[in-house]
């Protein structure tokens, strides 16, 4: 019986919670600004991960247009413009990403990669910019599928 009524409390609060909005997500802004960086099949290796496949499941390709959002609305397709060259692509949202912050293992260093709201695929990066720059300081972000 007291299994029973910890069950019911369990599911009562699960309820409550998601009711209140304590288990559900926060919404994904329409538009959002800061910096981008493109990844690679082979960073993703270098990383420790597999890169074959993404955080929703599909394989990654260096080619596809896609990228690495902090948010799990996998499928979406947002348009990111580089506001330096007024470039713009559209992109798959099928990954998680990109960290907040790096550890260097060579140095140990951090790196803090707070500003940086999106990562591209290669083959994504390279339409608005050169791969060789790296990082673009200003990008905006603009979801564009429900």
């Amino acid at each position: 019986m007291k299994k029973l009524f910890c069950l019911l409390s369990l599911f009562s609060l699960a309820e409550l919670a998601g009711g209140i909005g304590l288990l559900q997500s926060a919404p994904v802004p329409a538009v959002f600004y800061g910096q981008a960086a493109w990844y690679s099949s082979q960073s993703c290796r270098r990383e420790g991960t597999s890169g074959a496949l993404t955080a929703s499941g599909e394989r990654f390709h260096d080619r596809d247009m896609t990228c690495a959002l902090r948010h799990r609305d996998f499928g979406k397709y947002y348009r990111v413009t580089n506001l330096e060259n007024g470039k713009s692509i559209v992109v798959k949202h099928n990954d998680f990403g990109p960290a907040r912050q790096w550890r260097d293992s060579k140095t140990g260093r951090t790196h803090d990669l707070s500003k940086r709201v999106v990562d591209l695929s290669k083959g994504a990066f390279q339409k608005i910019a050169n791969p060789r720059q790296g990082v673009i300081k200003k990008v905006r972000v603009e979801r564009i599928s429900r």
